[in-house]
């Protein structure tokens, strides 16, 4: 029997939840609420995390834009539109949810802007 464990992150409860495999059967314990399950199958099956990250802004006011996906993306893609990402370059300026990537490698999530970011006066030069 192999056991794995993660800490649920949904609540401050952090429950300790622990999956037993044996074959191809599954059994989770230490859950507290149905949510946490959930979350635990679906961290175990296909882990996905929020991308977070900046992309380079021309023209702008400050250099570059603080970025993340609006729905989780699966994790093993992180690194693959990380470096999609680095390759982009958006004009200023850029507001608030601006989309930068529509559906990034085909995971049906969008790259947004979290702040923005005002095109450069043009006396600053």
């Amino acid at each position: 029997m192999q056991k794995n464990k993660v800490t649920c992150i949904l609540c401050p409860r952090g429950c300790t939840i622990e999956k037993k495999t044996q074959g191809d059967t599954f059994e989770f314990s230490g859950f507290g609420c149905k949510r946490g399950l959930e979350w635990a199958k679906e961290e175990f099956t296909n882990p996905k995390r929020i991308l977070t990250t900046t992309v380079h802004v021309k023209s702008g006011e400050i250099e570059f834009v603080p970025v993340r996906t609006n729905v989780p993306i699966p994790k093993e893609k992180i690194f693959e539109a990380i470096s999609i990402l680095k390759g982009i370059e958006v004009l200023a300026p850029v507001e608030i949810g601006s989309v930068i990537v529509k559906n990034i490698l085909d995971t049906g999530a969008d790259v947004v802007a979290t702040r923005r970011v005002g095109k450069k006066d043009s006396s600053d030069d």
